[in-house]
């Protein structure tokens, strides 16, 4: 997907990374702060920002990787764990300690050795479901993977593609966590027999083919059934106008896989300085409390507070589906490939 470069801030003059009161961040579509903390944090530190969005996530990683040694900025943010050890075998960035990163959570730290990436923010890949389809049918939505294979869900659910999209990915490692190294594919193959659609991105699945979400009801999407994330619901909520007293979409808790994003200094960044004190700003208190409605994402450091609106409609699951990142890394490859022939083919 082509990538489209938004200034936040009032950037001027300068031609992008090479620009030494430029630093600009690659990240994926998802990518969102307010003006005012943007603009804080240019006015403390003196550079101007620039955002390349890039696409799905996946696709995201993939291309900042292929475009490694003469990178499009300085920064990128959004590599998660589902896809970071791809990102760290291909040299993706260069080692940087960030400012603050001791109020990390424990949970959330990797790399410690190195430092070359920096926990930004965590949320849960989840099953959403249109309250309003199941309520209509008087049919109970699915609550767990073992639900989502049965006859009364059939036709029902849309995914993103595991190879291009890290909703996607996250979904089917949770499987794995799920069913087990070996069980998984046979999940798959009931899920597939059940009438799993598979598109390319989240944008996709959430905003065209998904019934339940107000860009889909325009869309005229027709799955009451969709893999997001556990706090899609208060964005649902937050952007309506009026606002509704519920979230018109719910989530299958016991669908979710836990999710963690990362930022890194590019390898070969123009805008190293720039680089760094971007990334001091991204586990600030300011940045991280501006996250979660903005980005519909968890903070992960110490302290940082989030809206109670942003809790009351987007709790983070109480028991997801995790995977050791040692455990990805030795199979997420070769569980895509199995993934694609089995589903796509």
């Amino acid at each position: 997907m082509a990538g489209t470069l938004a200034a936040c801030g009032s950037s001027d003059g300068g031609q992008g990374s090479g620009d030494s009161k430029t630093v600009t961040l690659v990240s994926h579509d998802s990518w969102a702060a307010s003006e005012d903390v943007i603009a804080a944090f240019e006015k403390q530190s003196g550079y101007k920002v620039r955002v390349l969005k890039d696409g799905d996530a996946g696709q995201a990683v993939n291309k900042a990787i292929l475009t490694k040694d003469n990178p499009q900025g300085d920064v990128f943010f959004g590599v998660d764990n589902t896809l970071l050890s791809r990102a760290l075998d291909n040299g993706l960035f260069q080692p940087y300690e960030a400012k603050g990163s001791e109020q990390v959570k424990a949970e959330y730290r990797v790399d410690q050795d190195e430092h070359r990436v920096t926990p930004i923010d965590t949320g849960d890949i989840c099953v959403n479901y249109d309250k309003k389809y199941f309520a209509d049918r008087r049919l109970e939505p699915p609550k767990s993977f073992d639900d989502l294979v049965k006859p009364q869900y059939k036709n029902l659910l849309v995914t993103e593609n595991a190879a291009s999209s890290s909703p996607g990915l996250g979904f089917v490692l949770g499987t794995a966590a799920r069913y087990g190294d070996t069980g998984w594919e046979s999940y798959w193959k009931k899920l597939k027999a059940n009438g799993v659609k598979v598109v390319d991105g989240w944008e996709q699945a959430y905003n065209q083919e998904f019934s339940g979400s107000a860009s889909g009801k325009k869309a005229k999407g027709d799955r009451p059934l969709v893999v997001s994330y556990a706090s899609s619901p208060p964005a649902e909520v937050l952007y309506a106008k009026p606002k509704p007293t519920s979230a018109p979409t719910g989530v299958a808790e016991g669908t979710c896989f836990r999710q963690v994003e990362y930022a890194g200094l590019l390898s070969n960044a123009q805008n190293t300085k720039g680089g760094k004190a971007l990334l001091d700003f991204l586990i600030s208190e300011r940045f991280q409390e501006d996250m979660p409605l903005n980005m519909f994402v968890y903070p992960v450091t110490e302290g940082a507070q989030v809206p109670p609106e942003f809790v009351k409609y987007g709790p983070q699951a109480k028991d997801p589906e995790t995977m050791a990142p040692a455990k990805i890394a030795d199979h997420r490859d070769q569980w895509v490939k199995s993934w694609t022939s089995l589903v796509l083919k």
